[in-house]
């Protein structure tokens, strides 16, 4: 099956929008089962309403669309060093330095 560019209605503003082959791929590439349904511009509204960190446009500091990270300061609940995490901790949860989040990857979850 040979893909081709797809015009879609954005649901937020009723703009037309191309998601274009590259894109397609890049969602299926990533696991998406369903196509966008905002464009580009309200997408980064809906992102960023809701606190994420995307970011549309030239000044995107890596240039993939993507602005820094904000990031929380946290204390490691194995370790107790001081360090920073890119969410807002609960404190219902453990968080973890990134060390030690790599060392309970590797035990699968296991201390």
């Amino acid at each position: 099956m040979t893909l081709t560019d797809k015009t879609i209605t954005c649901r937020d503003c009723g703009r037309q929008f191309v998601f274009t082959v590259g894109e397609q791929e890049f969602f299926a590439e990533k696991g998406f089962a369903n196509d966008p349904k905002r464009c580009p511009e309200c997408r980064a509204a809906h992102k960023a309403g809701r606190g994420g960190s995307y970011s549309s446009g030239a000044d995107s500091s890596n240039g993939r669309g993507r602005s820094q990270r904000e990031m929380y300061p946290a204390v490691c609940a194995h370790c107790g060093r001081e360090t920073e995490v890119p969410f807002q901790p609960r404190g219902d949860k453990p968080v973890y330095c990134s060390e030690c989040y790599k060392a309970l990857e590797r035990r699968e979850g296991r201390w």
